[in-house]
This record gives C-alpha cells, structure tokens and sequence, in this order.
C-alpha cells in the first residue's frame, strides 16, 4: 500500500505539497506538528487544537514512558483514547529525550543554545552495541532501551507514525564518532524493522502504525549520503532527517540540502527537532 502521494510541485525547486494516509485520518504536507510531550498540547484541549488547524500532533516516547507508563496509556486505547485526540499522531523514539539529558536539543543546537561540554547529567546515560542504559530524571530509578524495547512501547502507545530509536551525537562529536554513532544507529534500524514486522496486530491499540527510519550523518556530506542510501534501501513507510543538523540555522539548511538528494522522491519526509 502506497502511504504517501505527491499532489503538487513546484517546477523551479524541490518543494512539493503531498498527503500522508493514516489509520486515524489524512495529513496534507507540508505540516507543523505541535509538540505534546506527555499526551497533551500545553494550555490547548483536542478541540482548541482542532480549531486552530493541527491536523498532526508529536509525542514524546521518553516521558510517557517514564509517567504514566505505556502499558497504563495501552488499557485506555493508546494515546488517542488516553488523550482524547482522534486525529494522527507521531511519537519519537525515546533516544532524542535520551541523549538530550547529556547534550542539549537539536533546536537548541541549531539555535547556538548547546552547551560546549556534556551536562553533569552525564552519567545518567550510557551506550552500547545492545542499548542504551539511563536513570530516569524522575526518581533515579535505571531502564535500559534497546531498539526492540523502544519499538514495544510504541505499539504500545499506538501512534499513527512510529520512528526508529537512534543515537544521538551532538555537532561537536566530530567525524570519526559520527560515522560511529551512524553505523550504530543503521544497525538498530534493522533491529527495529524486524521488532515492528514481529508484533501481534491483533494485541495493539493500533495495528497499522507506519515506521519512520532516520538519516543520520551530522554535518558531514558523505555520512548523510552513505545514510540516506542505507535507510532508503530498507521497507520503511516514510523517512526522517535526524541526528546533529549543525551550529545554526544557516547550517542546518545546508544539512537538508546535502540529504535530500539521495532520498527517495515518493516518500513522506520529516525533519526531526527543529520545533
């Protein structure tokens, strides 16, 4: 099934309108998805949201895991149910909040906000082949994601649009580590593919979820190439530009420019973290 069709272009650049097919409704592209990080839009109610022409919101994987828990938002017929909102949805997959702790946002990051060092928070994550280990900035309390666990939460969760769980480096990482982290993250992406084609449809909230994968690379024009092929090559229903998008916002345009490219013309795109 074809998710994504291009409905216009524009014949002197890349830009281009489309629709995006959901279980819960229809997206026209391109869209701003307004952030509820714990199931709810701050200060707006579903129908506020509604009135004011959102026609996507994002969650964060991260918090509701962490409160109130993803098995307690499943009994309530996942995020749609628990918070009222009968429109599409997109959850992260935790490692943005993850590795967040330690370095800062992408929004931050391109807005020159990124602190120059890690965080004292430092200590409160720890990577590996297998996963990610972090203490909850709640009560100190140890979780560990792997790419699997992260993907269980989301069925869980039932969003429309799930996404791959990712590392994170930040700008300053350099190259070597980024193509590192980037080969890593490649790897979970496969591990996600085959979590997601895995799960019992029968038991979720919401059995045609689509899997989003990440191009990551940084800054570095032949990383975010040799990325965008990999993940191109795999069967996910859509794409993201992840990872480190640069200093500043001059940069961050200059990431898409040299990603875009190699990503493949029919499928629904979205740029992560820039909100």
């Amino acid at each position: 099934m074809t998710h994504f069709t291009i409905t216009a272009r524009d014949p002197h650049s890349r830009a281009s309108t489309g629709r995006l097919r959901t279980a819960h409704g229809a997206v026209e592209t391109p869209v701003f998805m307004p952030v509820g990080t714990r199931a709810t839009v701050k200060s707006l109610s579903p129908h506020e949201l509604r009135e004011h022409g959102a026609s996507i919101i994002l969650g964060n994987t991260y918090h509701l895991y962490l409160q109130p828990g993803h098995e307690l938002i499943a009994r309530h017929g996942g995020l749609h149910g628990f918070m009222s909102w009968n429109g599409p949805i997109l959850t992260d997959s935790g490692g943005f909040q993850v590795f967040s702790l330690v370095y800062g946002g992408i929004a931050d990051e391109v807005k020159g906000r990124r602190p120059a060092h890690p965080t004292r928070l430092a200590d409160m994550v720890t990577v590996t082949e297998e996963a990610v280990i972090f203490k909850s900035y709640l009560d100190g309390s140890r979780h560990v994601f792997t790419p699997e666990r992260s993907i269980e939460v989301q069925h869980h969760l039932g969003a429309d649009i799930i996404v791959c769980f990712d590392e994170l480096p930040p700008f300053r990482a350099g190259y070597d580590y980024t193509a590192q982290s980037m080969a890593r993250t490649h790897r979970w992406a496969e591990r996600c593919l085959v979590a997601h084609q895995r799960r019992n449809r029968a038991a979720l909230p919401n059995p045609d979820q689509l899997l989003f994968g990440i191009v990551h690379g940084g800054i570095f024009a032949d990383l975010r190439r040799a990325s965008a092929e990999f993940i191109s090559s795999m069967p996910f229903d859509g794409l993201c530009i992840g990872g480190s998008l640069g200093a500043n916002k001059t940069q961050m345009y200059e990431v898409v420019d040299m990603t875009v490219p190699y990503l493949p013309d029919g499928m629904a795109r979205h740029l992560l973290g820039v909100g």
